[in-house]
């Protein structure tokens, strides 16, 4: 078995959502004086653990599931059988295990607000997919991906640097969190035919797709609001760059998905990612030096 398949598993294009809220928050914490490198790696580490664990486990129960039946989107390793089931669900069980070693190191750092945290990243990247009530097929994975890979992460990132809680940090990880839905709701609209065949209620299979294009464009153009809310952070002239970037390029690739379903929605997977970095690493940068 190649390296490659499980690369490809591990969903590399969807990655930045756990980058993103990373740099934003260790970029506050800078700026505030009370950056550590070892803690915000750590974190770095640990949310790519529980993201790549939450695909694998996605990839394994949607097999079981049949939900990647009529796939029309990237393959899936365990459907394809380039990934035998009970492999990939030691994997699944693997990466966690990797993930909660790796928080353990930030809890002794930042004590109980990060176990809880831990504890409920993983147990909701889990259930995501797996368990009798799994959040993506009761139509909760948008809600439970702008919380997580959102405020969550940019808060709880900050805080085992600094130890203390901030609301800025808070309403700046809005940003991570609505670009990271709009991934999801990609996946969801490509998925739409096969997860309504496989009875998955995604926000999009529930309430349509017109709904969902709706819930794209307003993912991917909203940020603006959160950047203009955060300009005496940012400083004006930041403020008005990130914001201009924000609208253009999400207004840009709004327009475009709107026309398009199915196969065909597959390259905004990748561009949505490469927007969520680029607008998080901007807003990082000025964090730190404000314009």
């Amino acid at each position: 078995m190649s390296a490659k398949v499980w690369i490809d598993a591990a969903r590399p294009k969807t990655l930045g959502a756990s980058l993103a809220p990373i740099l934003i928050g260790a970029a506050l914490a800078y700026r505030h004086g009370a950056f550590s490198l070892f803690a915000t790696m750590i974190a770095l580490a640990s949310a790519l653990c529980i993201q790549i664990a939450t695909n694998f486990c996605n990839d394994y129960c949607d097999f079981k599931k049949g939900a990647d039946a009529q796939r029309v989107g990237p393959v899936r390793a365990t459907q394809a059988g380039l990934i035998a089931p009970e492999t990939m669900l030691r994997a699944t069980i693997i990466t966690f295990a990797l993930a909660i070693a790796l928080g353990a190191i930030l809890v002794a750092r930042g004590g109980a607000p990060i176990l809880v945290i831990g504890v409920l990243s993983v147990a909701f990247g889990a259930l995501y997919t797996a368990g009798p009530y799994p959040l993506a097929y009761i139509g909760l994975g948008d809600l439970f991906v702008l919380i997580f890979f959102g405020p969550v992460a940019v808060a709880g990132t900050y805080y085992v640097n600094t130890l203390s809680w901030s609301l800025d940090a808070a309403i700046l990880g809005l940003i991570p969190g609505l670009l990271a839905v709009g991934i999801l709701v990609v996946n969801n609209l490509r998925d739409y035919e096969s997860d309504r065949v496989a009875r998955k209620r995604t926000l999009v299979v529930t309430l349509g797709e017109r709904f969902g294009k709706f819930e794209y464009v307003a993912c991917v153009v909203s940020p603006v609001l959160i950047v203009a809310t955060q300009a005496n952070l940012l400083g004006a002239k930041a403020a008005t760059a990130v914001a201009t970037l924000s609208a253009l390029g999400g207004g840009i690739l709004a327009s475009r998905l709107i026309k398009r379903r199915g196969a065909s929605l597959n390259p905004f997977l990748p561009a949505t990612n490469i927007l969520l970095i680029a607008i998080s690493l901007l807003v990082a940068f000025f964090v730190v030096r404000p314009l």
